[in-house]
């Protein structure tokens, strides 16, 4: 496939604090908030329901008999996040900061290099998918959606500040009801912010897509152009790349501090890039052989000790 690589509106870091959470919001995917309690269903038209009791009984009824208990601990769950959130964002008590970075890139010899003035700033080694990749029939990695010539790749991160705060302050007060409550909905606030700004990339800050026009549903989907793999997810499994990231992202910058193990505090923040190619896919590595542990660990500069610290769910 023919592609030349746009270049993005700017290169280098931009820092964006104190967004406004009300356009965000409405980006919250609430299935994985489900997930996170422990609530296993579809539970598609609820976010929909005015809140009358003949609605949410019309609602409960298209459910099996068996499974209406559950749909209603999930109706009384998502309206108490629904007020939950509506407070914080009505008292302003939430901070949503975005880190932004674009640079130079290239793809050789399964790594990605970061280029700035003509210098490689971080060379990022990548693994290699296990299995065929069911869309594409290849073993994939990163790096086979960067252009071995030149390309660009962006870094991002956000934070949800406050959130902490207020959880600590309810669990003083002996209520874990409402401070796990408020711990899930500021982490899927942070979910949201990634795919609020993933929006903003692809149509304006990288412009790529500019003329996307995706429904709420479909952007969920992932029928967008490009991707934005995490740092720890299926393939970008390496959670010591955070620390790579951090020094062109300068997380400090909007709130954000790295543990020794590479964890982010506050816990409601996310961090990963952006890859633009038309083809470019999700896709998980899978486990890996000691053979490749070695050799990732040596492109890595890291022992093998070390390294399995890093990938503990890819061995």
């Amino acid at each position: 496939m023919s592609y030349t690589p746009l270049k993005p509106s700017f290169l280098g870091l931009r820092v964006f604090d104190s967004l406004a959470l009300e356009p965000i919001a409405g980006y919250i995917d609430w299935t994985y908030f489900f997930h996170a309690w422990r609530i296993s269903g579809n539970y598609q038209g609820l976010e929909t329901l005015c809140g009358c009791e003949a609605c949410k009984q019309k609602w409960l009824l298209s459910f099996p008999v068996e499974e209406r208990d559950k749909a209603k601990e999930a109706i009384r769950l998502f309206w108490d996040a629904r007020d939950m959130l509506s407070g914080l964002m009505r008292q302003h008590l939430l901070k949503v900061n975005v880190a932004l970075y674009f640079s130079e890139a290239k793809s050789g010899a399964e790594a990605i290099d970061f280029i700035e003035d003509g210098k490689v700033t971080i060379s990022l080694p990548v693994l290699r998918q296990q299995h065929p990749s069911e869309r594409s029939g290849y073993c994939l990695s990163l790096a086979d959606f960067i252009s071995p010539e030149q390309d660009y790749v962006g870094l991002f991160a956000v934070s949800i500040l406050g959130a902490d705060e207020i959880s600590a302050q309810y669990k003083a007060k002996g209520d874990d009801y409402n401070s796990i409550l408020v711990e899930s909905v500021a982490a899927r606030l942070a979910e949201a912010t990634s795919e609020w700004l993933h929006l903003q990339v692809r149509r304006h800050l990288w412009g790529y897509a500019n003329h996307e026009s995706l429904t709420r549903d479909e952007i969920r989907q992932a029928k967008y152009q490009g991707i934005r793999p995490a740092v720890g997810y299926p393939s970008l499994p390496d959670q010591s790349v955070i620390f790579d990231f951090d020094k062109l992202l300068h997380l400090e910058k909007i709130g954000i501090r790295l543990t020794e193990n590479g964890a982010m505090h506050p816990t409601s923040a996310v961090c990963g890039m952006y890859i633009s190619h038309p083809k470019s896919s999700y896709f998980m590595i899978g486990k890996i052989g000691q053979d490749q542990l070695a050799d990732y660990a040596k492109r890595r500069n890291k022992s093998v000790g070390e390294m399995k610290r890093w990938l503990p769910n890819s061995l």
